[in-house]
């Protein structure tokens, strides 16, 4: 009743009977397990959320355990109302030593409240006790970007509702935020094509072969103050193509970045694309514009804010191989989440961080 090639090798190994038994086992164990997925289909419960056309497949699929387990970091979020002011209260310009030319004319009982509030959410006890430190200066810088983005950027960070962004948005109660990166520069000088570091396995690379330097190829402004277009498809035929390819190594890159976003915020390709047509941009999603505006958002803040604060910063908090400042991207906001804190308002009770003007409206509160 035993199949030839069992009763051979049991005859040449007449002791051990173990060895194919656990082999059978295994084996029927594995087509019982996908028998019984196709009959009763997959145990665990899914949420799916259409992202394009009926018919597309453009869909994002999570377990539902996934879902309510949601984010850890949102428990941490430290909120204090705001003081609703009243004529003649003192601003706090005038009654501290050390304050943000941003919140100046905040007043003083509302700066004290926002004060305890981003030493909350960067883990620093003693920010903006020190008019010396380091963490002051670029504390101040910090407060300019944050209401710069909540104003001039709205479309991305307040896209599907008012969302906002504070400290607490890449910090999460550390002084330094996690997911910041640094250049890597030219690694591989003697690899043709990008300087990359290429197929090896890495953080930045997402434990993939894909280049490492995508960040910096399309974040950071190039010497004439352009970005590289992020692109992949020119249309053209790959036969006639040489080793060096700058089309192929365009998709290299390219599909870096990509992977690099699909990871930050817990997403798939037809999250923003349709994948039989990448470079036809009729047929993108609604996300594909915000994440646009993300990226580009991004490139400013980088530029304005993050790459200047580096004159500010002790040799320890700059980066080991280039010496350049730690820069921010996706990940440091989203942390593996579409919406951030999973679309928390964080910056419902601080009007002071959502505008660059001065004037803080805090009749909602009244």
């Amino acid at each position: 009743m035993l199949p030839k090639w069992f009763n051979d090798w049991n005859s040449a190994n007449p002791t051990n009977i173990y060895g194919p038994a656990i082999v059978i086992g295994a084996a029927g164990g594995a087509v019982f397990v996908a028998a019984m997925l196709v009959a009763w289909g997959q145990p665990y419960a899914t949420e799916s959320l259409q992202t394009g056309p009926r018919g597309t497949g453009m869909e994002r699929v999570e377990f539902v355990s996934t879902l309510a387990a949601g984010d850890p970091t949102v428990a941490g979020f430290e909120a204090i109302e705001p003081i609703v002011p009243r004529r003649g209260d003192p601003l706090a310009g005038d009654e501290y030593d050390v304050v943000p030319p941003a919140l100046e004319n905040v007043t003083a009982a509302n700066y004290e409240r926002l004060l305890t509030s981003m030493r909350a959410w960067t883990g620093i006890p003693d920010l903006l006790e020190d008019p010396d430190s380091y963490q002051t200066q670029v504390a101040y810088r910090m407060i300019e970007m944050t209401q710069n983005l909540n104003e001039n950027w709205s479309a991305h960070v307040n896209a599907n509702a008012e969302v906002g962004v504070t400290c607490y948005s890449c910090h999460r109660g550390q002084a330094v935020p996690n997911n910041i990166w640094f250049r890597v520069g030219d690694v591989n000088e003697a690899a043709d094509g990008w300087p990359a570091i290429q197929n090896r396995v890495t953080m930045t690379s997402n434990f993939t072969s894909l280049p490492s330097t995508y960040l910096e190829q399309y974040l950071l402004a190039n010497e004439d103050g352009s970005y590289t277009p992020i692109a992949v498809h020119d249309l053209s035929a790959r036969v006639a193509r040489q080793p060096g390819d700058p089309g192929i190594q365009n998709a290299e890159m390219t599909f870096g970045f990509m992977n690099y976003i699909d990871n930050s915020l817990g997403v798939g390709c037809t999250f923003c694309h349709n994948t039989r047509a990448f470079y036809d941009a009729g047929q993108v999603t609604p996300q594909w514009a915000t994440a646009q505006l993300g990226i580009q958002m991004v490139q400013e803040m980088i530029a304005e804010y993050l790459i200047p604060v580096g004159e500010l910063l002790p040799p320890e908090r700059l980066g080991p191989v280039m010496a350049d400042a730690p820069m921010a991207a996706c990940r440091t906001c989203h942390q593996g989440q579409q919406r951030p804190l999973q679309g928390l308002n964080v910056i419902g009770m601080y009007p002071e961080l959502a505008t660059t003007s001065g004037d803080y409206d805090y009749s909602a509160f009244e």
